[in-house]
């Protein structure tokens, strides 16, 4: 697959594809794995970070979403992958077809700062 053709595949899956596209146009990584998951297993492991995201009160573009999409996929056996902003301040997870020629779900953004990070910030 090539970056043209995962920029390709990113349209309005979830709210996170528009920028997860643009990551990739600027000339941020990807990567899709080769492994096949079921997509009700995704499902199941991204609604507890969803969840965790929550508590914390930190919301993630596309989450939601992409559980939904997920869970209807049932035993849809899926690819993985991500893609990094360029600068690495943004990383997107992204499910794909079992053939790789369709994406099916997206999630992500900007990261959290980290504590080192934020004591590095000027006040």
């Amino acid at each position: 697959m090539t970056r043209d053709d995962l920029i390709a595949m990113l349209r309005e899956q979830t709210p996170a594809c528009g920028s997860a596209r643009d990551a990739l146009i600027a000339g941020g990584d990807f990567v899709v794995w080769e492994g096949l998951v079921p997509a009700n297993r995704h499902a199941g492991v991204f609604r507890r970070r969803m969840l965790h995201a929550l508590r914390r009160d930190h919301t993630i573009d596309g989450l939601a979403d992409s559980v939904d999409i997920l869970k209807r996929a049932g035993e849809e056996p899926l690819r993985t992958g991500c893609i990094d902003a360029v600068d690495k301040s943004s990383r997107f997870t992204i499910f794909l077809n079992s053939t790789a020629t369709e994406v099916v779900a997206c999630f992500g953004g900007r990261r959290p700062a980290t504590p080192l990070e934020s004591a590095d910030a000027p006040e």
